[in-house]
């Protein structure tokens, strides 16, 4: 009896041991949940709770880290599905970055735990108004209203989501559509600091520079991102259709200073074709296009071609003197004056231009004065036996004896005939009528004239050898 009682009195012991040994171990093992995870969780950088979670979050919303704010937020919740201003945060966050369903989600969650709570009904207004704005802005785009879209990302969007990067490139695609390439630039460049390999925000960069015609900086901008994608459509276009570009001005030019003339007008007008938009380049293809064709003697294409130089930039005084030179070839003098009278305005020491234009004055003079070639009909080579020929024709054909019915039409044909053969007769006179210079005050450019029937009691003889054909007249005399 006595050793079963000293058997259970031992066994109890142990067994009170034992309990006590499970009881230290429970204890060590809660304080290294309760005192170890969150020593450990810090060490890892993540906040154990909502409230320091929130509070990460807010400091990351301060310097727009909006992405690593929005992991905080999403875990807070987790954490703690009642923590309403997460919900707000969340919400305003997603609004700014325009995730406007999200967004919405996200307010309407928060004002299910706080009702009737007027801050979060107005922001969630501002979202619909953001919505509908941007909306609206892409509709206007597809009609070509750029002005009123550009209103609306403005004044709408971009003021109640600042950070929307779908209205901020939509922006750089209406300032390109509205040929505001410098801002185009610079809203671009803004994007490209936030997010350096954003692939529209290089392509709509280097559209802009392109159309600047700064090819070099364009080319850069393509490049960068076709590293980046290799296959992106629109940049892999935009990179060799600029390619293809410069290969084709550089052969016009080239052919051109050559002397290959016709195959430089054609690959000018080839280059032209590729891109009528490219006014900051094409004002050079057709400048070069026009001087080709003024060394063609084509002046109708080539007043066409340097039109278009000048209808790009009016102040290109290189494209007036062409197009007036280009005026010369047609014949149309007082056009020809005035391009080259306004080249020498705006560049009064060019001795070239004054000397073009000196030229131009003349061809002008001698347009207005009688051309005497033309009353006899023939041509400016014609020898003096068939300017002869020619003017006994036409003296028999209009002497006022032979034209009783139409005496006065007569007279006046008969006097202009005479006036031509006493200047086309005479070598000396012809070779100074032919140079453009005055020959008799009055005479030559048909104000008062040669007249045979004038007044003074003047009488003229007009011998011709032979007499007139068919007998009579073998000389006459008024």
């Amino acid at each position: 009896m006595d050793m079963l009682m000293k058997f259970w009195g031992l066994d109890l012991v142990a067994l009170r041991g034992f309990v006590f040994s499970i009881f230290i171990l429970n204890f060590v093992f809660s304080c290294q949940i309760l005192l170890l995870q969150p020593l450990v969780a810090a060490l890892d950088g993540q906040p154990s709770d909502a409230a320091a979670l929130f509070e990460r979050a807010s400091q990351s919303i301060k310097v727009k880290k909006y992405s690593e704010a929005l992991d905080d937020l999403n875990a807070a919740i987790e954490t703690d599905p009642g923590l309403s201003e997460a919900y707000r945060h969340r919400a305003s966050i997603l609004r700014q970055l325009c995730r406007y369903g999200e967004s919405e989600k996200s307010y309407k969650k928060f004002l299910e735990i706080n009702p009737r709570n007027s801050a979060a009904e107005k922001e969630l207004s501002q979202l619909f108004q953001a919505q509908s704005a941007l909306d609206s802005a892409k509709t206007l785009f597809d009609s070509g209203d750029f002005t009123k879209a550009l209103e609306y990302i403005d004044k709408v969007v971009l003021v109640f989501s600042p950070a929307c990067s779908n209205a901020k490139l939509l922006k750089a695609r209406l300032l390109l559509a509205a040929k505001d390439y410098s801002s185009a630039i610079s809203e671009t460049g803004y994007i490209l600091k936030e997010d350096e390999d954003n692939l529209e925000a290089l392509l709509l960069r280097g559209r802009a520079y392109y159309y600047l015609a700064d090819h070099d900086v364009a080319i850069r901008h393509y490049q960068k991102g076709l590293r980046l994608d290799p296959e992106h459509g629109e940049l892999k276009k935009a990179y060799f259709g600029l390619k293809n570009l410069l290969k084709k001005s550089k052969s016009a030019e080239d052919n051109a200073s050559k002397g290959k003339l016709r195959l430089a007008v054609e690959e000018y007008k080839t280059a032209l074709a590729l891109d009528p938009d490219h006014i900051a380049h094409n004002v050079h293809l057709h400048l070069g296009l026009c001087k080709v064709l003024v060394k063609l003697a084509r002046g109708k294409e080539a007043v066409t071609s340097c039109s278009g130089a000048l209808e790009i930039d009016e102040e290109l005084v290189e494209a007036l003197v062409q197009r007036g030179e280009a005026k010369l070839l047609v014949e149309d003098w007082e056009g020809a004056v005035a391009d080259l009278k306004s080249a020498a305005e705006k560049s009064p020491q060019d001795v070239n231009i004054r000397e073009a234009l000196a030229r131009a004055e003349r061809s002008l003079k001698l347009s207005k004065r009688k051309d005497y070639y033309k009353i006899l009909g023939v041509s400016k080579t014609a020898p003096m036996s068939e300017i002869k020929r020619a003017y006994k024709k036409l003296a028999l054909q209009w002497h006022p004896d032979k034209n009783a019915d139409n005496r006065a039409e007569a007279e006046a044909k008969f006097q202009e005939i005479a006036a031509a053969y006493e200047i086309l007769g005479d070598e000396e006179k012809r070779t100074k009528y032919d140079s453009g210079e005055d020959i008799d005050e009055g005479m030559g450019m048909g104000g008062g004239g040669f007249n045979p029937f004038g007044g003074g009691g003047q009488q003229y003889t007009f011998h011709f050898e032979g007499g007139f054909p068919g007998g009579g007249f073998g000389g006459f005399q008024f």
